[in-house]
């Protein structure tokens, strides 16, 4: 899972799925919470194997934005299109959709009741009713792949911050979702366990997995990102390939918004 991805690197898949639609479109998202505009007019287009990193301050509207796309929160005026389909059709199956998205929020949300194993294959078993044995015998391939198989039996409080957020992120790609969508994903850690977590996801983009998320890590957003949005009061205000986006932002909101996150 070590070293940094270099251009090329997944080139391949990359490549081939240029030319065909979005895999995820977004057309005039608006979304208010009373007279608060949160989301103005967010139109966004992710390719499969695409990873798209989302940054702004605290309130720019990342979290919302993740959280309509999951139909998590419903969206006042725009249109969602995953694969094709509506999600913003009001007779959407909103589980069905989110058997097809993968997400991890800022805290863990594991089930401290249930097993790290159980509470990795839960999805797999309940809502794509793959057998229990089959969903362990996936369950321990992914928990050993980012050394957690030893947990497998424990209880979540068994773990230390950085392994619950390893395995949420486990869980959430267990069934194999079209999309995985980051919810900053390691704010609530202590420093010391950033790293290990953003090992895995940047494992997970060498894969190949569509990802679409919400940091304040500059750097990582840097060097995994393929594309790097920048938010701000609900609009979105520059989008531009990883590199260009930290060497030569082309508008002024953005250099402020580098300079004041750099220097920090």
């Amino acid at each position: 899972m070590s070293g940094t991805r270099t251009p090329g690197d997944g080139d391949e898949a990359r490549d081939t799925a240029a030319p065909t639609a979005p895999l995820l479109s977004l057309r005039g998202i608006r979304r208010s919470f009373g007279d608060k505009l949160v989301l103005d007019g967010i139109d966004l287009d992710v390719a499969a194997h695409e990873v798209v990193a989302l940054v702004g301050a605290s309130g720019s509207g990342k979290s919302t934005l993740l959280r309509t796309i999951n139909l998590l929160e419903p969206i006042d005026d725009g249109v969602i299109l995953l694969g094709g389909d509506d999600l913003s059709d009001p007779r959407v199956d909103a589980d069905a959709v989110r058997a097809r998205i993968g997400v991890v929020f800022q805290h863990y949300n594991l089930f401290p009741h249930l097993s790290v194993l159980d509470n990795v294959t839960l999805a797999s078993r309940l809502v794509h009713r793959v057998p229990r044995r089959e969903a362990a015998r996936r369950g321990l391939e992914l928990l050993d792949s980012v050394g957690l198989a030893e947990f497998a039996d424990a209880f979540p409080d068994r773990l230390s911050g950085g392994q619950q957020q390893r395995a949420a992120i486990v869980r959430a790609i267990a069934s194999e979702p079209e999309l995985l969508l980051l919810d900053e994903v390691t704010s609530a850690l202590d420093p010391t366990l950033v790293g290990e977590v953003l090992e895995l996801v940047r494992s997970l983009a060498e894969r190949g997995t569509t990802i679409v998320m919400a940091t304040h890590e500059m750097s990582f957003a840097r060097d995994v990102a393929d594309r790097v949005v920048l938010l701000d009061g609900g609009r979105l205000v520059e989008q531009a390939p990883a590199a260009e986006f930290f060497a030569a932002p082309r508008e002024a909101r953005t250099r402020e918004f580098l300079a004041r996150f750099l220097a920090g």
